[in-house]
């Protein structure tokens, strides 16, 4: 790949990288500055081990990549993108919101993907709720591998006098086409595969020391799973899926997929209500 050589090499998710994105400190934005942040790195090939044992882990069927897995370098790019200086928030306590993923093609496993993250805010809402939105692309050879886009809660809004929520989801009346309860080190297990060692999905005790009640379980898991179970009830891979996280998953809870009132629509629930929303097509 032609200046491939150039680019700076995707960082990797680390005991350094999650010690930087622990203690990042915030500073006061300046209105209109920090415009779009754009990133490049390079992978410099595909890890065929670590994405077999994610297909393990999950059940995806076959030894094609996953199209949830290409989350996994995306979410590395986006890291390293808000690490940057010109951004001028915390990084722990974004609220991931919604993830838009699609594939587009086999990569050849041993030549570099190009990884690039456009950064920017979007205007705060009436009740100055603000938001980001990070969209990778990678290509090998000018060619579309994948994209990702990921949509974040930067600072929440006021809880009185504001905008009203967001639309409440129903459950699906669609019979579940898979269910599975998570155990108390499944945070744990989706660490070891991503490399997210974010401490709200680990442990109680961790989870309290960031401020929440209990662990939940990493929202991409949920998706993971879920996608899964849509293959195999559908005998086909996944190639495209648009999704938004409505409530979280807690450790020893128990959640389910089930298929949405329109074709190509999911939801998956937990404690009776949504947790995940979206819509999907199959390749």
């Amino acid at each position: 790949m032609t200046g491939a050589s150039v680019v700076p090499a995707l960082p990797a998710m680390n005991a350094g990288t999650l010690l930087r994105v622990l203690f990042k400190r915030p500073r006061r934005p300046v209105p209109d500055a920090m415009g779009e942040l754009v990133t490049v790195y390079r992978l410099d090939r595909l890890p065929l081990d670590d994405i077999a044992r994610y297909r393990a882990a999950f059940g995806f069927a076959g030894d094609a990549i996953p199209l949830s897995w290409w989350y996994l370098p995306a979410q590395r790019a986006h890291l390293a993108t808000m690490l940057d200086a010109r951004f001028p928030f915390r990084i722990m306590g974004l609220v991931h919101m919604e993830n838009t993923l699609a594939a587009y093609g086999a990569p050849d496993p041993d030549k570099p993907i190009l990884l690039r993250t456009a950064l920017r805010l979007l205007p705060p809402s009436t009740n100055g709720a603000l938001r980001c939105v990070l969209e990778t692309s990678g290509s090998a050879d000018n060619a579309p591998i994948f994209s990702c886009t990921s949509t974040y809660l930067v600072r929440r809004g006021a809880r009185s006098g504001g905008a009203k929520p967001v639309e409440a989801a129903s459950p699906s009346s669609a019979p579940a086409i898979a269910q599975w309860t998570l155990d108390a080190a499944a945070g744990r297990r989706y660490a070891r595969l991503s490399g997210d060692w974010n401490p709200i999905h680990l442990t109680g005790w961790s989870a309290r020391l960031m401020g929440m009640r209990a662990p939940i379980i990493h929202g991409m898991h949920t998706l993971a799973t879920a996608c899964a179970a849509l293959e195999r009830a559908a005998g086909r891979r996944m190639a495209a899926i648009d999704c938004r996280f409505r409530a979280p998953v807690p450790l020893q809870g128990t959640a389910s997929v089930s298929m949405g009132e329109t074709a190509g629509e999911f939801v998956v629930s937990s404690a009776g209500k949504p947790a995940v929303t979206g819509v999907y097509r199959l390749d």
